[in-house]
């Protein structure tokens, strides 16, 4: 479910691969192996380290670096194709610099964050459990790893400067390490009364809504890139600074699938918009009906979720 939750949320549901693009057995099959091995590998380290969100938060972003550093090089290829006004906008030393914070944020929440964490609640039984063992963790480590590969080989014929390349390898091994010295209660043990679900699936879409509106026009707004990255990485903090006041225990389950949910409700919100958009390069025929799709999966976990009594009805 992981392996091909994940994929679906970042790339089809996002609009970034429509069903034209997705469901192309090439690319479908590139996508599940770059998107469900991370996914999974950052759960199980997740679990297997005894960590939790704020662990999972650093690895997903270690995991975007992965991706879009490492394979496809859009932190570095001014000529990226869904770059857009990043390739020159925050440019210097040969890096897209915004392009690097927004796309490290989308991918710990959206490719990372949220995919892992629907898929713990529809198996919610086994949320606290290693899915896969240690030999099975480390194939996926290496598909991981071969799918990178790939990408950074074939994908395009740009390549990143080399000090710059390492740079980014050497904050993926930093991160990763960061996320296991993390100690597992960070962000989670507040002490207030975690806010009603209604309120979270507000906090949630706006969130999401706030990220795309503020990287998505930031730049035609704010003249100087770094006064963006600045003001991002403030906007980061203080949506973790309000999560972290509350207690997010075993009782929570509820509540953190309606946070999850109002992020993924923006995503199906923009479905219908981006079938109608005229200019877009490529197909979007479909995507409402991805979106249509999404939602009653969601309604299918709430039910879900109201059978095992974790929700009320």
């Amino acid at each position: 479910m992981l392996f091909f939750l994940a994929p679906a949320v970042a790339e089809l549901l996002s609009g970034s691969a429509p069903p034209s693009e997705f469901f192309n057995p090439v690319g479908f099959l590139l996508l599940a192996s770059l998107y469900g091995s991370g996914a999974l590998v950052v759960r199980e380290l997740k679990v297997g380290w005894n960590k939790g969100y704020v662990s999972m938060f650093v690895l997903g972003a270690a995991y975007g670096i992965v991706e879009e550093g490492l394979m496809v090089k859009s932190f570095f290829d001014p000529g990226w194709m869904d770059l857009g006004i990043f390739g020159v906008y925050g440019r210097w030393w040969g890096v897209n610099w915004v392009w690097v914070e927004w796309l490290t944020i989308y991918h710990a929440i959206f490719s990372m964050a949220i995919p892992i964490t629907l898929v713990e609640l529809a198996y919610v039984e086994r949320r606290n459990e290693r899915w896969v063992g240690n030999k099975k963790l480390m194939g996926l480590v290496v598909l991981l790893g071969a799918v990178t590969l790939f990408g950074y080989l074939f994908l395009t014929d740009y390549r990143p400067p080399l000090p710059q390349y390492c740079f980014f390898a050497c904050i993926v091994a930093f991160l990763t390490l960061l996320a296991w010295k993390i100690p597992c209660s960070a962000g989670g043990n507040g002490n207030l009364q975690v806010l009603k679900p209604r309120k979270l699936v507000i906090i949630g879409f706006l969130t999401a809504l706030t990220f795309f509106l503020f990287f998505g026009a930031g730049p035609n707004l704010v003249t100087q890139p770094l006064i963006l990255m600045f003001l991002g990485t403030v906007l980061l903090f203080a949506i973790f600074s309000l999560l972290k006041r509350y207690d997010w225990n075993e009782g929570t389950l509820y509540h953190k699938f309606t946070l999850v949910a109002g992020a993924v409700v923006f995503l199906i919100a923009l479905t219908p918009l981006q079938e109608l958009d005229k200019n877009r390069p490529d197909n979007p025929q479909g995507m409402l009906i991805v979106g249509i799709s999404a939602l009653i999966l969601l309604i299918l976990l709430r039910k879900k979720l109201v059978r095992a009594r974790i929700i009320p009805k």
